[in-house]
This record gives structure tokens, sequence and C-alpha cells, in this order.
């Protein structure tokens, strides 16, 4: 049986009528798994065998991205509300609150869904990115819509895993051999509109400071300036929230070191 085939798969609604898919393995307290841009549920599929021995988790398709519907208008607000939904419907269905962990992008989603509702019970933030456009090299965006226009998808995840993660050869080929690359192209065409989203919407620091579920927030020694500074700054924000660094790692740590992950996620979620 192949690592897809044993998942179960079931859908919550967001308030704005989206279906949002949410893929279940393991036994145990709810955890709820959030990727960033370029993704899907099958990006955890290196995490998710350290994590669903102790816990009951639940990886989300973004919309736009596999099995979760889209909407004409898109608006950062909608993601927040898609995990705060899912969230809730699973608090409602254990009958106590659920945990959450959020790679880059999907941690600000996670932050801000843990604005919107009470029932996060442990906060898990890898990376938040504040600011995607300040990580931008100029002309980036002009270059990926140009790459999508000719019809390639891999180069669009190629570029930006080298200009903007500065992701080294070897690293890059061990990404490209993980089975949600796949799934990160087919994702190709909905980089642009979430690395424009305008400052301040993102991430508020005022509202982060409403958070009141317990906060880690994870980085990598090796990771790029642009998304540790993000750490800092949301760190600052949240009340009562600590910081722990994993050496020799960067960006993507939870797919080429899920058993160090695992261990600095399931160890604070233990607390």
């Amino acid at each position: 049986m192949t690592p897809e085939a044993s998942l179960t798969m079931t859908t919550v609604p967001s308030p704005d009528g989206t279906p949002i898919a949410c893929f279940a393995s393991g036994d145990g307290p709810p955890l709820v798994l959030v990727h960033g841009v370029l993704g899907d549920h099958t990006r955890w599929e290196a995490l998710r065998p350290e994590l669903d021995r102790h816990a009951t988790v639940y990886a989300i398709d973004r919309r736009g991205r596999g099995a979760s519907g889209d909407h004409d208008h898109y608006d950062v607000e909608r993601e927040f509300e898609d995990v705060a939904a899912v969230v809730d419907a699973l608090a409602a269905h254990h009958g106590a609150p659920a945990d959450v962990y959020g790679h880059s992008g999907g941690a600000s989603f996670a932050l801000g869904a843990a604005t919107l509702t009470t029932n996060v019970g442990r906060l898990v933030l890898y990376e938040p990115a504040v600011d995607p456009g300040a990580l931008l090299p100029p002309g980036f965006l002009g270059r990926l819509e140009s790459l999508l226009a000719d019809g390639d998808h891999d180069g669009v995840v190629e570029t930006f895993c080298r200009q903007v993660l500065h992701m080294p050869d070897e690293q890059l080929a061990l990404y490209r051999s993980h089975p949600s690359w796949a799934a990160r192209v087919a994702a190709a065409p909905t980089l642009p509109r979430e690395l424009a989203i305008p400052p301040g919407q993102m991430f508020d620091p005022d509202r982060a400071a409403q958070v009141t579920a317990p906060t880690l927030l994870l980085t990598g020694d090796q990771t790029p300036a642009g998304f540790t500074d993000g750490v800092a700054v949301v760190a600052d924000a949240i009340p009562g929230s600590q910081v722990q660094t994993l050496q020799g790692q960067g960006h993507t740590a939870d797919v080429v070191a899920p058993t160090l992950v695992a261990e600095h996620v399931l160890g604070f979620l233990a607390r």
C-alpha cells in the first residue's frame, strides 16, 4: 500500500463555500498541517510518518491545490478562514483543541487562523513569511509570468527554489526526488498570487499579539536572512512565544530532515 492510499480524505467548507480537503492518518490528538507555496498535502510525506505515530494528522490541500476548491477572487483573508474552519471542525469532532503546524506561507496562514478561533491548542510555525514580496529579486514575478506563459511549470518551481530559497544543487536534487515535486509543479500557476500579497496583509503584528495559543517558531541556521528576519518579527509580536534554531538546516528542513523537525514539534506539543 502506498502512503497516499493509506490516507482518509474529508472536506470542510470554508466560510465562502470553498471546499478544503484534509487528508488524515495516524491516531491521537488532532494536528493540522498547513503547507506553504508550491505544494499540496503530499509535501508532508517525509514528515507525516514521524508525526502520525503520536497524533491524528490532518494535512490540508490549501485552496487552489490538489483536491480543494478555489474562488475567482483571491484574498489572503480567505486563507486564514480556511485553516480556522478546519480547526473548528476537527475540534468539534475530537472534542478537544487542534494543534497546528505551518511551514513558510502556510505558517503565516496558520497564524492568521489562530486569531479567528480559540480552538487552536498549540501552534508551531516554521519560518513564517511576513512579506513575500521582500524576498524576491528584481523582476522575479515577470520571469515567473513568462515561464507560465510558455507552459514551463517545472521551470517556475526550479526558479523559485534557486532564486528565492537559494537552494544549492545538491539540496535541489533531493527536493526534486521527493514525491511532492509533481504537486509543486501542478501548483505553479498559484505562485504569483501569493508572492504578490501586499505588505501588512500576510502579517499584522497587532493581530498576532491577539494569539493566546502557546507558540513555537522554528528556523534553520542555514536559511536566507529574509526568512529568519521574519521569525524574529513574529516572535516579538506573539506573547510568550519561543524560538528554536535547527543546526545545519535551511528553509526546507521538514522535507530533508524530517526526524529532526518532528523531534522539536512533538516535544513542544507534548508539554
